[in-house]
């Protein structure tokens, strides 16, 4: 495969409607998932900690004994706050990609719908251009 071919194919590829509307998809799921990150950490959070005791969910860990084969390493924790608030993340961008693919589903439905099953019945004035067209065509065949 010649250099110019590879590079006329990935062209073709990126210029595609579909590479474009993926990679616009993947940019704003982007930015979006950041939202969503922001909302729990900063708005969801805070307000559950305080009803069950002003504990912030950052700091929920479990903390594991030392390993006794290794008396000088460091303690490891097992940091289950931060696993909760990345849940309530994935829950909340899971509720609004299924809201955002329910609208667009009744969109398409909508579409269909509106689509006409047959042609329409041409009109009379269409219908009367067309015999005169057809006249005309057996004259000039005579």
């Amino acid at each position: 495969m010649s250099k110019s071919k590879f590079i006329q194919e990935f062209k073709d590829f990126a210029i595609k409607g579909n590479a474009l509307d993926m990679a616009v998809g993947v940019i704003i799921g982007g930015a979006f998932g950041k939202i969503v990150t922001s909302i729990v950490n900063d708005v969801i959070m805070p307000p559950i900690g305080w009803l069950i005791g002003g504990i912030n969910f950052k700091d929920l860990k479990y903390d594991m004994p030392v390993n006794p084969l290794n008396e000088g390493g460091e303690p490891v924790s097992i940091a289950y706050g931060s696993f909760l608030q990345t849940c309530f993340d994935f829950f909340i961008v899971a509720f609004c990609v299924f809201l955002m693919v329910r609208g667009l589903m009744k969109l398409s439905r909508k579409k269909k719908e509106e689509a006409p099953a047959k042609p329409a019945e041409p009109s009379a004035e269409v219908k009367l251009l067309t015999e005169i067209r057809d006249a005309l065509k057996q004259k000039q065949e005579k």
